[in-house]
């Protein structure tokens, strides 16, 4: 059975935990660079990637991530998961880590602040149409030619400056979302990713 990690240093790495065990893998928190190296995939969960970004440093798993994500391990990021796989971030700090991955620019907290928060239904490739939450969520600005949009937000009125934007992105075995399908009940999107780190072994 596939082994799948959630970075587990900040964020809603629970829901991730169970979305998973759900897509019938063996699912187990990543703090240690020993427990990385077991993994077969891994999830970055939403958080606050500044955080997310310091605390990898800290825990050193920024080097050992980053070469496992190379390397071409499956990798999975929502919302600051997103953040931290982008190779360049607008808004961003100075001293914040990216781990890349996906040749995308994103930008933080794009919907903005928690109290902009929304939901909405996309048509994601692959998967269907699936409810998204948005939470101080960043979308992504522009894709470098390897990259695969898989959904955007509907032109709608009531989307404002959000409409067409680009929301979920795979490219090669990265895949990431600025919204976060773990607070949903929904499991498609887990189980996409699932068949990704299935593929890969």
């Amino acid at each position: 059975m596939s082994v799948v990690g959630v970075l587990a240093l900040q964020g809603d790495v629970h829901e991730h935990l169970v979305a998973l065990a759900e897509a019938d893998v063996l699912a187990r928190p990543i703090r240690r660079p020993e427990e990385l190296a077991e993994v077969d995939g891994v999830v970055l969960p939403g958080g606050e990637s500044t955080a997310i970004s310091r605390l990898l440093a800290t825990f050193d798993l920024l080097e050992p991530l980053r070469a496992r994500i190379k390397e071409g391990m499956p990798t999975y990021g929502s919302c600051a998961g997103m953040i931290l796989l982008a190779d360049r971030v607008l808004d961003g700090r100075a001293d914040q880590h990216q781990l890349g991955g996906l040749d995308i620019v994103v930008r933080r907290n794009a919907f903005g602040r928690q109290v902009d928060s929304f939901e909405a239904d996309l048509d994601f490739t692959d998967v269907g149409e699936v409810h998204a939450v948005f939470i101080r969520a960043p979308w992504v600005e522009n894709v470098g030619e390897g990259v695969e949009v898989l959904a955007r937000v509907p032109e709608s009125a009531e989307a404002g400056a959000a409409a067409g934007r680009i929301v979920a992105v795979r490219q090669g075995h990265v895949l990431a979302t600025s919204f976060h399908p773990e607070l949903t009940g929904d499991g498609r999107v887990h189980r996409h990713f699932v068949d990704m780190v299935r593929a890969a072994g």
